[in-house]
């Protein structure tokens, strides 16, 4: 597998995406993943807070958040609010002020439509069957230290393989294996974009094994696959222990 990033200039509110994506991406190849940082979509449509000087990040944070405990987490790396949002555990509700200049960037807006429209864009403009795309951004693993990319969105391949049933080497049945594609593709992508002045938020993935691509967008089905609910995950007692508190997304 090859997994080449691609610099661009310094992405401001109001650049056009698609015009980025024409300048910076080389011909994209069959079967190729293109991976896109959340943040330059985000920058891009102009899901930003300007600091003015009179923002107070956290309640930025409650606003943006599904839920989120009450009181800041003293983490080696400052404090911070532990939140959910799109029912992932997140710091931050992934507010980020890195690389942005004087903006807090949220996380985009719609964006499982704007991945299906760029991969429907790209699909056309380089004439390819088979072309998956990925948005990532970077977060925590409890109890690891540093930062790994994971997947908020995704198109044009099938996110799990079921192992289930299946044997092992020794023919007895696999009964609980899935590998998250997404996950595993945006972690690769993400270490090799970098997470300071790298300035290289695209990357393009080339001969992975094992992905079945897709000529259709996720259906609602393969969106709902993607996550379990919080009672019946494996880290659930844990996460149904704390309080939580309904932040401005909530439903």
């Amino acid at each position: 597998m090859k997994v080449t990033a691609h610099k661009t200039h310094k992405i401001q509110v109001g650049d056009d995406l698609y015009k980025i994506l024409d300048d910076y991406l080389p011909k994209i190849e069959e079967k190729s993943i293109v991976a896109i940082t959340s943040k330059i979509i985000a920058i891009s449509q102009g899901d930003v807070i300007k600091d003015d000087g009179t923002i107070n990040k956290d309640d930025i944070v409650k606003q943006e958040a599904d839920y989120y405990i009450e009181y800041p987490v003293d983490t080696p790396y400052g404090k911070t609010f532990l939140t959910r949002k799109n029912n992932l555990l997140v710091f931050a509700a992934g507010v980020d002020k890195s690389n942005s200049g004087d903006y807090y960037v949220l996380w985009p807006k719609n964006l499982q439509e704007t991945t299906n429209k760029i991969w429907k864009y790209l699909r056309e403009k380089h004439t390819l069957q088979h072309l998956g795309i990925i948005v990532t951004d970077s977060r925590l693993i409890p109890t690891r230290t540093g930062v790994v990319g994971f997947g908020l969105s995704w198109c044009g391949f099938s996110a799990l393989n079921d192992y289930r049933g299946k044997p092992d080497i020794y023919g007895r049945p696999i009964t609980m294996t899935q590998v998250n594609l997404l996950e595993s593709f945006a972690t690769t992508a993400v270490y090799v974009m970098g997470e300071t002045n790298e300035q290289t938020p695209l990357a393009v993935i080339q001969n992975a094994p094992f992905v079945t691509f897709q000529n259709h967008t996720p259906t609602e089905e393969e969106l709902s696959e993607m996550s379990w609910p919080i009672e019946k995950d494996m880290y659930g007692k844990l996460l149904t222990s704390v309080k939580w508190e309904k932040g401005g997304k909530g439903k």
